[in-house]
C-alpha cells in the first residue's frame, strides 16, 4: 500500500470518529434523538381504546321459540282475564298484546285466523285481529272472540323454522286445551322480522283446521 494512501485513510477514519463523538455530546443532537423516539411512542395505538359497537340483527332460534312462547301465554290470559274481570278487560290486554306482538305499526300484516270465513277471512289491520281474538265489533259480525274460548294450555311442535337475517319464518302444529280439558288442534305458520328495538313481530300469521277435521 501508498504511504500517501494510507495517510489519507487514516486521516479520513479519524475525522469521522471525531465526528460522531461531536454529535453525540451535542445537546441538540441528543434533543432530536429525544423527541424522535417520543413522536414514533405517540404514534403507537392506546391500550385503553375502547372496542367496536357490535350490531347483530340477525334472528335466533331462541328469539323464535319465545316469541311463539309468549303469542300462546298470552291466548291463555287473554282467556283467564275475560273470565276473571270482564269483556272489557279482555279487550284492553288483547289490545296491548297485538301491539307488543304484531307489527301492524309497518303496515299490513298478513293475518289469517282459524275461523274468519269470506269476505273477512284475512285480517291484514289492527281493528281486524282485534275483533277476531275479542269480538264485539259491529264491523266483524261473525267474530265472537276466539281468544274468549276458556284456553288454558298452548304447546307448540315445529316442523320447521326458517331464519334469513332479521326474518323467519315457522310451521308448526299448535295444540290448545281448553278449561274442559278438550283439545284442539290448528296448522299454524308465521313469519317475523326484527325491530329497530330487537323485538320479535309478527308480519304473517296463517292458521286453519287439519284436514279433514
Amino acid at each position: 500500500m501508498q504511504p500517501n494512501f494510507r495517510k489519507n485513510l487514516h486521516t479520513n477514519i479519524s475525522v469521522t470518529a471525531a465526528a460522531i463523538a461531536l454529535l453525540i455530546a451535542s445537546p441538540v443532537a441528543n434533543s432530536n434523538i429525544a423527541n424522535a423516539q417520543t413522536n414514533t411512542t405517540n404514534t403507537r395505538p392506546a391500550a385503553s381504546i375502547e372496542k367496536p359497537t357490535v350490531i347483530n340483527i340477525s334472528i335466533t332460534e331462541a328469539q323464535v321459540l319465545a316469541a311463539q312462547k309468549a303469542w300462546g301465554d298470552a291466548l291463555v290470559s287473554i282467556s283467564t282475564t275475560y273470565e276473571q274481570k270482564g269483556i272489557a278487560a279482555a279487550r284492553e290486554l288483547a289490545g296491548k298484546i297485538i301491539d307488543q306482538a304484531y307489527g301492524y305499526q309497518f303496515g299490513a300484516v298478513l293475518f289469517k285466523p282459524t275461523l274468519a270465513k269470506p269476505p273477512q277471512t284475512y285480517r291484514t289491520t289492527r281493528q281486524g285481529a282485534l275483533a277476531y281474538f275479542v269480538g264485539g265489533d259491529p264491523a266483524f259480525p261473525s267474530d265472537s272472540g276466539f281468544a274468549l274460548k276458556g284456553w288454558r294450555k298452548v304447546e307448540i311442535r315445529n316442523a320447521g323454522i326458517f331464519i334469513n337475517g332479521d326474518t323467519a319464518m315457522s310451521l308448526a302444529t299448535v295444540v290448545l286445551t281448553d278449561k274442559s280439558g278438550k283439545v284442539t288442534s290448528v296448522d299454524k305458520t308465521w313469519g317475523f322480522i326484527k325491530d329497530s328495538s330487537g323485538k320479535l313481530r309478527i308480519i304473517l300469521h296463517h292458521s286453519s283446521l287439519p284436514y279433514g277435521s
